[in-house]
């Protein structure tokens, strides 16, 4: 069985249950099974072809989120995922070249001008990370 809403989809099955995480588009979706984050899935134009592409590790995201919630000063309570934006948590732009700063200093990469302007959410810099780290390797 599946189901589509707005910006969810979720597949059942006998033993587990399977949600989309997030959207990024009409052709692009990230999965999670029981908590568990797998690769996102695009989908090409190509006919029925799709592409699977890794999505950060979760010590990425958390490394990111504790950052994040370091250089805005936000509340313990605070909940903050990767699907967080920035704005949301009350980031200003120059709040967000902070945050950059520091995830170059943590993570030892540097960020190019333009993919830290692009940056909108905690996912998406953990993907930039995990990226920047895999080709620096």
């Amino acid at each position: 069985m599946a189901s589509i809403t707005g910006t969810s989809m979720s597949l059942l099955s006998n033993k587990s249950m399977v949600s989309c995480t997030r959207i990024s588009g009409p052709n692009s979706v990230s999965f999670s099974i029981k908590g568990a984050r797998f690769p996102s899935i695009t989908f090409q134009p190509r006919g029925l072809r799709f592409q699977v592409t890794c999505a950060a590790k979760p010590e990425t995201v958390q490394k990111v989120c504790d950052i994040v919630k370091k250089q805005l000063a936000l509340a313990d309570g605070t909940d903050v995922t990767g699907e967080s934006k920035f704005a949301a948590l009350g980031a200003d732009s120059l709040d967000t070249v902070e945050i950059v700063m520091g995830l170059e200093e943590e993570f030892g990469i540097s960020v190019e001008e333009e993919s830290a302007q692009s940056i909108t959410t905690v996912q998406e810099a953990a993907d930039m990370i995990d990226k920047l780290l895999e080709t620096k390797a």
